[in-house]
């Protein structure tokens, strides 16, 4: 530590310190407030008695000194609370793999004796709804005319050849069973007077999850690809 004299000022003593109002972060070669408070004892017995010297600005110094200390011990509670978060978010991801969750999305994966579900909102009621079911080609599956369906969430499940209506069971059916596969299903409704395509939500599993630097989740779901967890609108 470099000795203090007589002539010494606080800004003098200070610039031991290298500290200024544009530093945030400790560097590891600056002192410690320990060493602080001895610099400033220093000063004090080393100071003319008849022509004291005025410590305004050391002892603002001392107290942004303070202050700094304070952020950094604040800064590092902090860290240490986000990497718990994200070890809590990793823990938590973890479990959502192998199930199935419900995104928007126009295609899925039809597992082995499994099931697609899906959801779909009518913002007002029509009287000729169909689903259409294509195949990763591109060739028409299958074609259910639903009919008259009332306004709000309608919801369906098709198992490769047999659809369900809001848990009702559709008198239409596939000629063949689908083999498992990707399909794309469309949804169109004629409501006043013209026909549209109605946004989807399908069902899809989760091959696995995927832990962003910054604590954002990624699920990569089978069919679908990777979706965001803040996207998903139903945990199955």
């Amino acid at each position: 530590m470099s000795q203090v004299g007589e002539t010494s000022s606080a800004g003098n003593i200070l610039s031991h310190l290298n500290i200024n109002n544009n530093t945030a972060e400790k560097k590891s070669n600056e002192l410690g407030q320990s060493a602080f408070l001895e610099l400033m004892i220093a000063q004090l017995n080393n100071q003319d008695p008849l022509s004291p010297q005025d410590n305004t600005e050391f002892v603002a110094q001392l107290a942004q000194f303070s202050s700094v200390e304070g952020l950094e011990r604040l800064n590092t509670n902090f860290q240490s609370f986000s990497n718990n978060f994200m070890s809590n978010q990793a823990l938590q991801a973890s479990s959502l793999v192998g199930r199935s969750v419900t995104v928007p999305a126009e295609s899925s994966r039809l597992m082995p004796e499994g099931i697609v579900s899906g959801t779909v909102n009518l913002p007002q009621s029509t009287s000729d709804l169909s689903i259409s079911i294509y195949d990763g080609s591109g060739a028409l599956v299958s074609r259910y005319p639903v009919g008259n369906m009332a306004s709000g969430d309608m919801t369906f499940r098709w198992d490769g050849k047999h659809l369900e209506i809001n848990g009702e069971l559709s008198e239409w059916a596939a000629e063949e069973m689908a083999p498992a596969g990707e399909y794309r299903f469309e949804v169109h409704a004629t409501q006043g007077g013209k026909t549209e395509q109605l946004a989807t939500g399908l069902s899809a599993n989760v091959n696995s999850v995927t832990l962003g630097a910054d604590g954002s989740l990624t699920l990569n779901l089978a069919g679908i690809g990777p979706v965001n967890i803040a996207d998903v609108k139903q945990f199955n």
